[in-house]
């Protein structure tokens, strides 16, 4: 990994862990958000906008069905800037 993407994935999880008021060593990659952290679907909004403000792009929220885990996630967002 390149340190921007390293960078990227780091903010990317401050940023999820901020709005589901989890430690950085609670989330792993492939936890689940509403599952395993017990997030809901307002939530998953606000990663959604966050992550939309953060990095200026716009995600389809179809995109939401695979922004389950941080894998999805990181999967989303770097597909948005490359669309950029």
């Amino acid at each position: 990994m390149t340190a921007s993407v390293e960078q990227r994935v780091d903010r990317i999880k401050e940023i999820v862990c901020d709005i589901l008021e989890l430690e950085h060593d609670e989330v792993t990659d492939t936890g689940l958000f509403k599952e395993d952290y017990g997030a809901d679907s307002l939530l998953s909004i606000e990663i959604l906008s966050s992550l939309e403000k953060e990095f200026g792009v716009v995600i389809d929220q179809a995109e939401m069905s695979r922004m389950v885990n941080m894998e999805g996630v990181v999967e989303v967002v770097t597909e948005a800037i490359d669309r950029k």
